[in-house]
C-alpha cells in the first residue's frame, strides 16, 4: 500500500510549529459551567500532583472565595503576593506579572481568566498575562466558566437574562494545550450553595433568585459541553490537516461592521457559524462619506466591533462607495461569500413605500448567496436614532455660508441679465439649478446644497415672478414650477455631492493603495538595513502623518533609535525610559503594545513588531493621540511593516548567503592548500631528512666536495620552506586585514638593494642589472612588504628562466599620476597569453616544464598582487621584446619632508 505524500510546504510549517510550541508554555483551563463546580479546586489538586512529580509549582494568583476547602489546598504551595493596586478609594489585589517572570517556574497557577485588570496594569486583560507568561517559556493552569468565552456571551445573556462584561476570545480556548472539564450535576451545585460553600448567606440568596436555577445551569451545562465538543472537533480537525495536507472549504462567512450596538451580537453568530462550517472568516466595512460625520460615540463602537471580529478570527477588510448593498454584493462576489449574516433591522420594511431593504438590495445584486437574518430587538431604534442623526443639521462653516451667498448673487445677476434681454424663465431656472450645483461641489457642507435648493427658489420668486420683489405670485402654475425646481435642484446638488465625496474617498484609497505600491518598489531597490528603515518611515509618514520611531532588533536588544518627524511635528518626546520598555516589550513578545491598545496603553506611542512570522527585525512607534488608526490605515499599515520585513529578511539573507558564500571559498581554498602542501613540500622535507641521515651515517666516509653539495641541498630546501612558510603568513594576514600598512618615504635604489641581499643563491648563475630613470626616487611605501614583492619577483625570474639569462629591475617616476614605477624583465622563454589572466591567482602555477617549478605553490604573485593593492598600486604582466617577460608595479610616490 502507497502510504500518501505530505506537502513539503505543510511538513515545513508542521515542523516550525513543533520548534515554537518546544519554547512556549503549555496552557490547561479548568472549564466549567458556573461559580462553584469546583474549577479552582481541581486546579489546586492538579498543582499538587505536579508537585509531587518533581515540578516546579508556584501559585501566582488564586481567588479563594472565602471557600475553607479551597484555600486548605494552597498549603504547601509557594505563592506570588499579590501587588496592591490602588484605585480611587480602594486597594485592589492584582496578579503580579514582573514577580512572575522574574521567578520564572516550571508551573503557574493564574486564577480567573477573563478577569479585567485594574487601570494602570501592563495588560487590560488577565489572558494577556497568561500569553505573556506562555511566551517566556512557562505553564499555566487556569480557569474559565462557559459565560466568559466571547462568542457565547449574548447566548449566555439571552438564558440568564445577565450580560457577563469579563470575555477572553474564542482562540485563546481553542489553542489551549489542554481543557478539563469540571462538571457536577446543576441540583449538586445548588445543594452546596445551599450549605454555604460557595457564597456567603445573603449572596448566595441573590444568586438563587436570579442565575442560580436549574433551568439555567441546565442550559450553561449544555452550552459547556457542546463547546467542549467543538473544541475536539477542532483539534481533530487540525490534525488531519497536517497528517494529509491543506484542508480547503467551500464556506466562506461575511458579516458586514458597522457603529450599531447590536452589530456585536451580529459578529459573534458570524463567528460560531463560520467556526460550525470550519470555513473562512471575514468581517467587512463599507465606508461612506456618511462615516466621517459619525459621532464620537459611534466611532468608538466601530472601533470596538472590528477590534472584536479581529479577536474571533476575522480578517478584517474595508471598501469605499455610497451604494452599502452594491459593494457588500461586489466584494462578495469577488472574495468568494457563500453566506452573509445581517441584523434583522436591515431585512424587513417599515411600510410599503419605503425604500428596498439591504436584503433586497443583495438578492438583486448577488442572487446566489445565503443571506441569514439574526433577530435583534434593540436595532430599530438604534437604527431609527442614526436616521434621526442623518437629518439633524449641523452648523455650517462661515467659509461655506460665503461662498453660497456669492454664487447666488451671481446666479441672481446672470438671472436679472437674462430677464431684461427678454429670455424665458426656464433659462433663468435652468441658472439656478447650476447655481445649486455649484454649491454643493464648492461648499464641505452636505447640507450647503440642500439649504441652496430651498433659497434660490424663494429668490427667483421674490425676482422674477409677477408681483415682483414679494414673495406672492398670481399665475398657478408656478405652483408646479416651484417644486419641480426645487427638486431637480435639490437633486443635481445632491448628485454632485455624492459624485464629490466619492472622488475624495477614491483619491484617499488611490493615495493609500500608491504608498503601498511605491514602498514595495523602493524597498526593492535598497540593499542597507538603515535604507530600508528610512524608506519605510518615508512612507508611514506620508499615510499616517505622524512622528514614526524605529528600532532595529539585535538579537534580543534593541539597536539606538531612529526618529522621523512630520513637518508639523510637536517635536513630543519619543525616547523616554518607558518608552523604550514598551519597545522591548513588543520586540520580546512579538505583539502590538502601547497607546490605544489593551497592553501598556499609558505609552505615547503605538509599538507593532516588524515581522515575518516569528521572527521580529525591528519595532516601530507611531505618535498617537486618543483616537487609534481606522480599519484601512492599519491594514496598510500591516502591510507596509510587513513588505519591510521581508526586505530585512532579504538583506539577512543575503549577508548569510555571502558569508556562506566566504566559508565555502576559505574552505575550499584551506583545501587547496592543504593538498598543495601535503604534495608540494614532500620533496624537500624527504630531501632534507634523506640528506640529514646521510650525513650522520656516512659523515666519516664522505669526501668535501660531497659533503659541500650535501650540506647545499639542505641549505636550499630549507631556505625554500623559510620562504614558503613566510609567503604563507603574509598573504594570510593580507587576506584577512591583519597587516597594517606602515608607510614612510624610502630611496627606492635602497629598497631594491635591501631585496638582492636575500634573494636565492642560485642568482649567482643570472645576470642582474639594476637601473633608474633618476638618482633619487622617493616612494611612500612599507618598506618591508615591497622588498618581499621584488624578492619573490627575482625569485620568479630566477626559477623560471634558464642559466645565463639576464634579469633588469628598472624604478622611474611618472610625474603626471605621481607614482613610481616599478619593472622586473627577463630573456626567459616567456608567460604563454593563455595563462597571463591567471597569473596572479592563488595556487596558480602554470604549465611550465621547468623541473624546479614543481617546488611551486603559486603563492608568490598572489602575494606581490596583495601587497601593491594594499599600497593603492597595481601590478600586470607584459612580453618582453624580443623574449621573455615583465612584471610592472606601480607605488605611491613621496615627497621629501623639510622640517624647520
Amino acid at each position: 500500500m502507497e502510504m500518501p505524500r505530505q506537502n513539503p510546504d505543510q511538513l515545513l510549517r508542521a515542523i516550525r510549529n513543533d520548534t515554537e510550541s518546544e519554547k512556549r508554555g503549555k496552557l490547561k483551563i479548568f472549564f466549567g459551567y458556573a461559580a462553584g463546580v469546583g474549577k479552582t479546586y481541581a486546579m489546586l489538586q492538579a498543582a499538587h500532583l505536579a508537585k509531587a512529580n518533581g515540578a516546579d509549582v508556584v501559585a501566582g494568583y488564586i481567588e479563594p472565595h472565602s471557600r475553607p476547602q479551597t484555600s486548605a489546598l494552597l498549603e504547601g504551595l509557594e505563592q506570588i503576593p499579590a501587588k496592591q493596586v490602588f484605585y480611587g478609594e480602594m486597594t485592589l489585589r492584582e496578579f503580579d506579572i514582573d514577580s512572575a517572570l522574574k521567578r520564572k517556574p516550571r508551573l503557574i497557577l493564574v486564577d480567573e481568566l477573563a478577569h479585567t485588570n485594574a487601570e494602570g496594569s501592563r495588560h487590560a486583560k488577565r489572558y494577556q498575562d497568561v500569553q505573556e507568561l506562555l511566551n517566556a517559556g512557562i505553564d499555566v493552569y487556569t480557569t474559565v466558566n462557559v459565560q466568559h468565552i466571547e462568542s457565547l456571551n449574548d447566548t449566555v445573556a439571552s438564558i440568564t437574562g445577565i450580560w457577563v462584561r469579563e470575555r477572553i476570545p474564542d482562540s485563546v480556548f481553542d489553542q489551549a494545550d489542554q481543557v478539563e472539564l469540571v462538571d457536577i450535576e446543576p441540583t449538586e451545585l445548588l445543594e452546596r450553595m445551599a450549605s454555604g460553600n460557595i457564597y456567603q448567606e445573603e449572596q448566595a440568596e441573590r444568586a438563587a433568585a436570579g442565575f442560580f436555577t436549574v433551568e439555567n445551569l441546565t442550559a450553561l451545562r449544555e452550552i459547556a459541553l457542546r463547546r467542549c465538543a467543538d473544541r475536539v472537533n477542532l483539534l481533530t480537525e487540525s490534525t488531519r490537516i497536517q497528517n494529509r495536507g491543506d484542508y480547503h472549504t467551500d464556506e466562506h462567512i461575511l458579516v458586514c461592521l458597522s457603529s450599531s450596538p447590536s452589530n456585536a451580537k451580529i459578529i459573534r453568530t458570524a463567528a460560531r457559524m463560520a467556526r460550525a462550517f470550519r470555513g473562512n472568516f471575514t468581517a467587512l466595512f463599507v465606508e461612506t462619506a456618511a462615516t466621517a460625520e459619525m459621532s464620537e460615540d459611534d466611532k468608538k463602537r466601530l472601533r470596538d466591533n472590528i477590534r472584536l471580529a479581529g479577536q474571533l478570527g476575522a480578517h478584517i477588510e474595508t471598501v469605499y462607495g455610497e451604494d452599502v448593498p452594491y459593494q457588500i454584493a461586489e466584494f462578495a462576489r469577488l472574495s468568494g461569500v457563500s453566506k452573509i449574516v445581517i441584523g434583522r433591522s436591515t431585512a424587513t420594511r417599515k411600510s410599503i413605500f419605503s425604500k428596498p431593504t439591504l436584503t433586497e438590495h443583495l438578492i438583486a445584486n448577488a442572487p446566489n448567496l445565503d443571506i441569514h437574518v439574526i433577530p435583534d430587538t434593540g436595532s430599530g431604534t438604534v437604527c431609527q436614532k442614526h436616521r434621526n442623526k442623518m437629518f439633524h443639521v449641523t452648523a455650517m462653516p462661515v467659509r461655506d455660508l460665503v461662498k453660497s451667498i456669492l454664487v447666488l448673487l451671481a446666479s441672481t445677476l446672470v438671472g436679472y441679465v437674462f430677464y431684461t434681454m427678454g429670455f424665458s424663465e426656464a433659462n433663468i431656472v435652468s441658472v439656478y439649478i447650476f447655481g445649486v450645483l455649484v454649491i454643493s461641489v464648492i461648499t464641505t457642507s452636505r447640507f450647503c446644497g440642500a439649504i441652496a435648493s430651498i433659497v434660490s427658489v424663494l429668490v427667483f420668486n421674490f425676482f422674477f415672478t409677477v408681483p415682483r420683489f414679494t414673495f406672492r405670485f398670481s399665475n398657478p402654475n408656478y405652483l408646479v414650477t416651484f417644486p419641480i425646481m426645487f427638486m431637480v435642484a435639490l437633486l443635481t446638488g445632491s448628485l454632485a455631492t455624492r459624485l464629490k465625496d466619492n472622488a475624495k474617498q477614491s483619491a484617499n484609497a488611490a493615495y493609500r493603495t500608491k504608498i503601498l505600491f511605491e514602498t514595495n518598489q523602493l524597498l526593492q531597490r535598497e540593499t542597507d538595513e538603515q535604507a530600508v528603515i528610512e524608506a519605510t518611515a518615508g512612507q508611514l509618514l506620508k499615510l499616517l502623518r505622524k512622528d514614526i520611531v524605529v528600532y532595529l532588533a539585535n538579537g534580543q536588544e534593541l539597536d539606538s533609535p531612529s526618529i522621523f518627524r512630520t513637518p508639523d511635528s510637536n517635536q513630543c518626546e519619543l525616547i523616554s525610559e518607558n518608552e523604550k520598555a514598551v519597545a522591548a516589550w513588543v520586540l520580546r513578545n512579538n505583539k502590538h503594545a502601547g497607546a490605544t491598545t489593551n497592553t501598556l496603553s499609558s505609552a505615547k506611542c503605538l509599538y507593532l513588531a516588524i515581522r515575518v512570522g516569528r521572527q521580529v527585525y525591528g519595532v516601530v512607534g507611531i505618535a498617537m493621540n486618543e483616537i487609534p488608526l481606522d480599519s484601512f490605515e492599519n491594514s496598510v499599515l500591516l502591510s507596509i511593516l510587513g513588505e519591510c520585513a521581508l526586505a530585512l529578511e532579504n538583506i539577512k539573507n543575503a549577508r548569510e548567503k555571502e558569508e556562506a558564500a566566504i566559508l565555502a571559498r576559505n574552505e575550499q581554498l584551506r583545501a587547496n592548500l592543504l593538498r598543495a602542501i601535503s604534495h608540494d613540500l614532500r620533496t624537500p622535507l624527504t630531501s632534507i631528512s634523506g640528506n640529514a641521515d646521510n650525513l650522520l651515517a656516512n659523515y666519516q666516509k664522505m669526501d668535501d666536495a660531497t659533503r659541500k653539495r650535501t650540506f647545499t641541498d639542505i641549505y636550499d630546501d630549507s631556505m625554500w620552506l623559510i620562504n614558503l612558510v613566510e609567503n604563507l603568513l603574509a598573504i594570510t594576514r593580507i587576506e584577512g586585514g591583519q597587516v597594517h600598512l606602515t608607510q614612510t618615504v624610502e630611496l627606492m635604489d635602497e629598497v631594491v638593494s635591501e631585496a638582492l641581499r636575500h634573494i636565492n643563491r642560485k642568482s649567482k648563475e643570472h645576470i642582474i642589472h639594476v637601473s633608474s630613470s633618476e638618482e633619487l626616487i622617493l616612494a611612500s611605501i612599507d618598506a618591508k612588504l615591497i622588498v618581499q614583492v621584488i624578492i619573490n619577483l627575482l625569485d620568479n625570474a630566477i626559477k623560471y628562466t634558464p642559466p645565463g639569462s639576464v634579469i633588469e629591475i628598472h624604478t622611474e617616476k611618472n610625474k603626471e599620476s605621481h607614482q613610481v614605477v616599478v619593472s622586473v624583465s627577463d630573456d626567459g622563454p616567456g608567460i604563454p597569453d593563455d595563462q597571463k589572466p591567471h597569473i596572479f591567482d592563488m595556487f596558480y602555477s602554470g604549465a611550465n616544464k621547468i623541473a624546479d617549478s614543481r617546488r611551486s605553490l603559486g603563492l608568490g604573485l598572489s602575494l606581490c598582487k596583495s601587497i601593491v593593492t594594499a599600497h593603492g598600486g597595481t601590478i600586470w604582466v607584459t612580453d618582453h621584446d624580443p623574449k621573455g617577460t615583465v612584471f610592472t608595479f606601480t607605488l605611491p610616490a613621496g615627497e621629501v619632508e623639510l622640517h624647520e
